[in-house]
């Protein structure tokens, strides 16, 4: 299941591992993680549903979602997606909810953190808000859940639109290369691997868990740069292993080099959609169709014009109305819809082993739902936002959002959203940064200029407060 070779990619597999998976040897890379390790092994079944005891394998990829818990040295409901595979280890299927172990090792003592500031999640916004911090000499922590810092920057093998400034033409892994370098530089102290799990801002005080150890930390200003997570749609077998978001094919393929299956059928023809299934296609596998319910292509026409100079048939008013398979996806039963969305009746299979979700990103609010801040649900930013002003400081004093957790945009502004609020916690810090601060807010209001995204403009005014 390996990609041997990749027109843009070099993967770096250096060293192993081996750790146990019920009785039998599985061999990991050093630093895979070991849902990965597995999937590449052959292994697609994860774990066992609570209810109807049906088999579950990945879906997200990115510790955002249920799909590949399984029980890890004793321990059950372990995110397997992002946890290292280290020497040793004895992996389970888990079925149902687990059970917890009668004996475990001793939790090592919580490890207290003090930071000025307290940066959560390392895309795109969170690495350029600790960067411009770190540059004015705020001592600031960043915290990620996953092994690896860039967030979705580090599988973006497109180059992306916008302008220059904000790294138009260049390549998601290059600035995610870029910007991950700088931060290094600058000597940001920053801890993967670490899932951050409350936040109680009456105390100012943020809960993490890494490596069997709690980390408590008294931030005096922080920022939720959390990302978004993959939506789900309903149909029959959509629970069926290889039925997965489209972000997790991206994380196998262009941070693993591993592949999602040899026939793919992609759901959605948005731009991630279409970017996703050329990447399925630079990787050496074939995209048996995309689906898309609307009557148009969502996506920008060159991205679409790229699938089809590779032959590869994008159907519209279609959807996916059933996944089959023994044990994981075999085959798709497709329909046609009427300009209302309503089935046709005209139906046809499809033999694919693996079907990727590309229908739309929803902001991770939990943790700001959990801190007590105001959010209201906009469908053009993609779900449950929260309430902010100018400055990206939330209804929560001291508690500022940037990146795809105030709505999905593109990774552009992300970036600029970063600064802005390391530029608003610099400002109240007493630094001069006014004149910085509304460069960089013309900035977003220049790059939301366009009339892509009218939409989320109008959409963004619902959610901002004086």
């Amino acid at each position: 299941m390996e990609i041997e070779s990749h027109p843009i990619l070099q993967f770096k597999r250096m060293g192993s591992v081996k750790f146990s998976f019920e009785g039998r040897s599985v061999e990991a890379y050093q630093g895979e993680p070991v849902a990965m390790a597995l999937y590449r092994n052959g292994i697609d079944v994860f774990s066992e549903s609570p209810k109807l005891h049906r088999p579950r394998g990945i879906f997200c990829a990115i510790g955002k979602c249920s799909s590949c818990l399984m029980e890890v040295n004793g321990i059950p409901n372990v995110r397997t997606c992002i946890l290292t595979a280290q020497e040793g280890m004895v992996v389970k299927r888990q079925k149902g909810f687990g059970e917890l172990p009668k004996n475990i090792d001793r939790f090592r003592s919580a490890q207290t953190l003090y930071p000025t500031v307290l940066v959560v999640g390392s895309g795109p916004a969170g690495l350029e808000a600790s960067i411009t911090l770190k540059k004015n000499g705020v001592d600031v922590l960043l915290l990620d859940q996953n092994p690896n810092l860039g967030g979705q920057l580090i599988k973006q093998t497109h180059k992306f639109f916008g302008s220059k400034k904000e790294g138009a033409g260049t390549r998601g892994i290059k600035i995610a290369e870029e910007l991950i370098s700088e931060l290094i530089s600058l000597n940001v102290n920053y801890i993967t691997n670490s899932t951050v799990f409350a936040y109680y801002p009456n105390e100012n005080l943020a809960l993490a868990f890494k490596d069997n150890q709690l980390l408590k930390i008294y931030p005096k200003f922080t920022i939720f740069a959390i990302g978004a997570s993959e939506k789900m749609i309903p149909f029959e077998g959509n629970d069926l292993p290889n039925v997965m978001g489209a972000g997790a094919a991206q994380t196998l393929m262009n941070v693993y080099g591993i592949k999602v299956g040899e026939n793919i059928l992609v759901v959605g023809a948005g731009n991630v959609g279409l970017i996703v299934s050329y990447q399925l296609l630079q990787a050496g596998m074939k995209v048996k169709a995309v689906i898309e319910a609307a009557p148009k292509i969502g996506g920008y026409f060159v991205h679409a014009a790229k699938l089809r100079r590779f032959g590869v048939p994008i159907y519209t008013q279609t959807t996916i109305k059933k996944a089959m398979g023994n044990g994981r996806v075999e085959k798709v039963l497709l329909v046609k819809l009427n300009e209302n969305f309503e089935e046709t009746g005209e139906e046809f299979e499809m033999d694919v082993d693996a079907v990727l979700l590309a229908v739309g990103l929803q902001p991770s609010y939990q943790l700001l739902a959990q801190a007590g801040c105001e959010l209201k649900y906009i469908p053009s930013l993609g779900g449950y936002v929260p309430l902010r002003n100018a400055e990206l400081e939330t209804t929560k004093r001291n508690i500022y959002v940037a990146g795809d957790v105030t709505g999905i945009e593109e990774a552009s502004t992300a970036m600029i959203e970063g600064k802005i609020a390391s530029f608003s916690i610099l400002k109240k810090l007493g630094f001069d940064v006014e004149g910085s601060l509304k460069e960089t807010q013309n900035d977003l209001e220049r790059l939301r200029s366009s009339p892509f995204s009218l939409k989320i403009v109008q959409g963004l005014k619902e959610v901002m407060y004086e």
